[in-house]
């Protein structure tokens, strides 16, 4: 039997003064308002049958785009200095798009707490999709324009920025495997996609320098891969699997280059690919980390398997295993906080002085119920793991709880819930939960 998390009685550890707190949410799941923006992909995902669990769309999500001061009340009594969102391009790209993101922001400066935007979160204005989408190098182009606009807007009070979020998770479950939008099943194909994604950031980063940004960062998720055995066919799957989850989106920012053999798949002649690093590899002032948990990666099985709510096709060179003897969400992920420290410790040891300071972009859990004693004990171990990666020598400067508030959980549909408040999504009405009352009276122990 897997055994309950139990919290640590011992108050959390003090942190460096000046370390941001925060919470993240997005904007296509939980902002609503879908008649007053352009559609994105994820509209139309959600509008074929099938694509979505429990059949719901975001159409009104948690209708934060009309309520926002209430949400931004919640962040100031939780305590956070930092409020991660994301923009939707789909919005910008509407008459007036730029009105709500101008009084969010106003919003949460009055509140005292610093606004924190991700440019791109997955919702691809459909146009573009239409145009070819990730596939298509000319979106990159388009990317930046849009960031240009944004931060020329916001840049008077925005004064941290970040370009992508989690471009592996993007690749993967929307082109690779089809179950995210927009659905496309290219495997191997779908690489240009990643290429382009990275193309767009570095693009990006150039657009933000010349408004003048000086704080500017990305969202990538990792997470340590086990081996399922030290037998030489798992060993070698669970390298690929890394070099694909980890190194593939890591190496191009951080070293200039892709892994070998990656690039032969990029597209575009060699010496393309070149000199697109040379714009992806732009300086970032940190760099961002989505965490949830390590993958146990053997050889292939000759089956599909479904993992945390993702069929794995057979034809992979790798297959994802259980982690046994954990603790598991109500999504299925295993709960690891030491899993954090080794990734850090491993980030700092891989990349040395090329790795800047780091930020946890994201790090949750999905849980039902309003007393979530099970969030509670997730959050308190996984601040602990940080805290270690730390003394250990990792320079991390923040870290940001995912989510706010429940949302609508992508392919899932409203069946995860990860916010630290409930939300009815009948009446939408808030209510804290455990552990927003926790995780207040430990960023008050904080100072």
């Amino acid at each position: 039997m897997i055994a309950r998390m139990a919290t640590n009685p011992h108050p959390i550890p003090q942190f460096p003064a000046g370390f941001q707190w925060g919470v993240s949410t997005s904007a296509h799941q939980i902002e609503g308002a879908a008649s007053r923006r352009e559609p994105s992909v994820w509209d139309a995902f959600t509008d074929t049958p099938g694509r979505v669990k429990d059949g719901s769309t975001a159409a009104v999500a948690c209708d934060h785009y009309h309520r926002y001061a209430e949400d931004v009340a919640l962040l100031r009594e939780l305590g956070v200095g930092a409020y991660r969102f994301s923009v939707s391009w789909p919005r910008v790209q509407s008459t007036g798009g730029l009105d709500f993101y101008d009084r969010l922001v106003d919003e949460l400066c009055a509140a005292g707490v610093r606004p924190v935007p991700t440019l791109f979160h997955w919702d691809l204005p459909l146009s573009l999709e239409e145009a070819g989408g990730w596939l298509n190098r000319g979106t990159a182009e388009r990317f930046a324009e849009y960031v240009a606009v944004v931060v020329e807007r916001l840049g008077d009070r925005v004064h941290q920025w970040i370009t992508l979020n989690e471009p592996a998770e993007h690749t993967l479950l929307g082109h690779a495997l089809g179950t995210h939008a927009p659905g496309r099943q290219l495997m191997f194909d779908a690489l240009p996609a990643a290429h382009h994604q990275l193309l767009a950031h570095g693009l990006a980063v150039r657009a933000l320098r010349a408004a003048g940004v000086a704080d500017i960062g990305i969202a990538n998720s990792h997470g340590p891969t086990w081996p399922a055995s030290e037998e030489p066919a798992d060993l070698e799957a669970a390298g690929f699997y890394d070099l694909l989850l980890n190194q593939l989106f890591a190496d191009p920012l951080l070293l200039g280059r892709y892994p070998e053999g990656i690039d032969a798949l990029m597209p575009g002649e060699p010496g393309d690919i070149e000199a697109d690093l040379k714009v992806i590899s732009e300086p970032v002032d940190w760099y961002g980390i989505n965490y949830y948990a390590p993958t146990r990666v053997g050889a292939p099985q000759g089956s599909e398997i479904e993992f945390g709510g993702v069929t794995m096709p057979a034809e992979l060179p790798f297959s994802v295993r259980e982690i046994e003897g954990r603790p598991v969400t109500d999504f299925g992920w295993p709960v690891v906080p030491e899993g954090l420290t080794e990734l850090l410790t491993g980030f700092a040891e891989r990349y040395g002085d090329r790795l800047p300071p780091v930020v946890i972009t994201e790090n949750g859990c999905s849980y039902e119920g309003i007393d979530d004693q099970e969030r509670i004990a997730y959050l308190d171990g996984h601040i602990r793991a940080l805290h270690r990666a730390m003394e250990a020598g990792v320079d991390v400067r923040g870290y940001f709880v995912w989510s706010l508030l429940d949302n609508f959980e992508w392919a899932e549909g409203y069946a995860r819930r990860f916010g630290l408040v409930h939300v009815d999504f009948e009446t939408l009405e808030r209510t804290p939960k455990a552990s927003y009352g926790w995780l207040r009276d430990v960023l008050r122990a904080q100072g």
